[in-house]
């Protein structure tokens, strides 16, 4: 696993491809696969905080509901702490909600009105960027809560769905590509 290549391959290996899931047609990653090997989950958690291990994020954000098990993972490699991103009502304080479009209707996500203080460096964690919807809310979030966002970080990137362009001027870092 010496070059980038081997470490997202040896990735790959470990990640089971689902065809026509949720739905017919869709090609799906599970992760869960990766994430039963230690080897594997270690790898993965490696790579997402490597690029951020000279400090610097006092927060990571994990979007519901694997960004919470690999943001977790990376807050705690980077001694940082975590706030979660959920779907609208799991949140059991004030909260910020904002929406986004999706190719048929519209979705939220909430963030703590107290999960992140004005001018940490945060870092935001998920598994999967597909169309970017949910990661650029993710982003505006952060920003009204006055967080600095450092980057966004991705096990996963669906290139074909184009979600890097709806985050166009965001630093963006994924470890594969598909």
């Amino acid at each position: 696993m010496a070059s980038i290549d081997g470490i997202a391959d040896f990735l790959r290996a470990r990640i089971r491809q689902v065809p026509d899931f949720p739905k017919p047609g869709i090609l799906f990653y599970d992760i869960t696969t990766l994430l039963q090997d230690p080897a594997g989950f270690k790898a993965a958690i490696d790579g997402l905080a490597g690029p951020f291990s000279r400090g610097g994020i006092d927060v990571v954000v994990g979007i519901e509901s694997r960004g919470f098990i690999l943001g977790g993972c990376v807050a705690d490699r980077l001694g940082a702490g975590f706030c979660p991103i959920r779907k609208p009502g799991k949140l059991p304080s004030k909260a910020l909600r904002e929406s986004f479009s999706l190719e048929y209707g519209s979705d939220a996500v909430e963030i703590h009105a107290d999960g992140i203080a004005p001018g940490q460096r945060v870092l935001i964690v998920d598994d999967v960027l597909a169309t970017g919807g949910t990661a650029k809310a993710a982003a505006s979030l952060v920003r009204q809560l006055g967080g600095d966002l450092a980057s966004l970080a991705f096990l996963i990137e669906l290139d074909a769905l184009e979600g890097r362009n709806r985050l166009s001027g965001e630093r963006v870092m994924s470890l594969l590509h598909y």
